[in-house]
């Protein structure tokens, strides 16, 4: 089964400032991006829900030092990027 990414203008803006500062890990955010259309449970994700403010929404690993924040809409097989960066800017 797969999921479709649906991105926000807002998602785009802070994914463009993102990847625009940290130019060495495009490849890895489309490699990401990619599996997580693919098999959003893939371990390598360390998929988890949030508490307080965040508590709609999950978060994912790009890898050991940066995250996405999304929601995962499984009844439509949905995600939906909300935030990308480090622990402190994300959460």
């Amino acid at each position: 089964m797969s999921y479709k990414v649906t991105y926000t203008a807002a998602y785009n803006k802070k994914a463009g400032r993102f990847l625009k500062k940290h130019p060495s890990l495009i490849d890895t955010y489309q490699k990401t991006i990619e599996l997580l259309e693919s098999n959003p449970l893939h371990p390598s994700f360390r998929l988890h829900k949030l508490a307080g403010r965040l508590s709609e929404c999950h978060s994912i690993f790009i890898n050991l030092s940066y995250h996405i924040v999304l929601y995962f809409l499984m009844v439509d097989n949905e995600i939906v990027p909300v935030d990308i960066g480090d622990h402190d800017t994300v959460y």
